[in-house]
């Protein structure tokens, strides 16, 4: 199973370690990203295993969204079926 992670905000060091950092702690394997830099602004995507995840989901988006609000990012999760679905209306 895999989920994507969204990161938008202005551009710090240590975005890319915090976040896969934080994936880290619960099994979770990244697989694949892309990032860039538009202007001042960072801009990432991060594809990732969940198969082994020791955390729920929700659990996960819970983290991520306190890591956004501390380091002033919009992070979000979303399972790859959800995401698929969305894309494919």
């Amino acid at each position: 199973m895999r989920a994507v992670i969204s990161v938008i905000g202005r551009d710090t060091v240590g975005i890319l370690a915090a976040v896969s950092g934080e994936c880290a702690k619960y099994n979770i394997n990244v697989t694949d990203v892309t990032q860039s830099i538009l202007q001042d602004m960072f801009v990432m995507v991060m594809l990732i295993d969940i198969t082994e995840m020791t955390i729920p989901l929700t659990g996960l988006a819970d983290r991520l969204d306190a890591l956004g609000a501390e380091k002033r990012l919009s992070i979000r999760v979303m399972h790859e079926d959800i995401f698929n679905a969305m894309h494919n209306i």
